[in-house]
């Protein structure tokens, strides 16, 4: 074998990672997306930190996953039992450049944390709308 070919047969391999890397994304973006219950939303937590994502609603729980990463399993998971709901606003003047066009701001408490969620007006309705159907504390299976 010559000089430059195990360079070229490193930088294939490498390139066909990255090929590999980028399909396996698109594969989990399209599987989050086509399940019921999911919307584009980011999420700020203690760290005043926008990320980019997709919530997806389960039975008693609200998951959050990254938009852009290869795992399957949620970055965060929210107890619907334990989500308060303190109410929406407009984005700040910083939040604009953070958050996606027409978004506005969810204000949530869970466990005596402060979570925002980033998401269209619609979303908000069907978060809303999830949280308050819940049962009733002291009533069911919950609690």
């Amino acid at each position: 074998m010559n000089d430059l070919g195990l360079p070229f047969i490193i930088l294939a391999a490498l390139f066909g990672l990255l090929v590999l890397a980028l399909c396996l994304s698109g594969v989990r973006r399209l599987t989050l997306r086509r399940a019921l219950g999911t919307v584009d939303a980011s999420i700020c937590t203690a760290g005043n930190r926008w990320q980019m994502g997709v919530c997806r609603y389960q039975d008693n729980e609200l998951e959050w996953f990254r938009l852009v990463s290869l795992s399957f399993r949620p970055k965060h998971t929210f107890l619907r039992s334990s989500l308060e709901l303190q109410g929406r606003r407009e984005p700040s003047e910083d939040e604009l450049v953070r958050v996606q066009p027409e978004a506005v701001i969810v204000e949530l408490r869970y466990e005596g944390q402060d979570i925002r969620l980033a998401m269209r007006f619609d979303a908000y309705t069907g978060l809303s709308s999830w949280l308050e159907a819940g049962p009733v504390v002291g009533v069911g299976t919950w609690r």
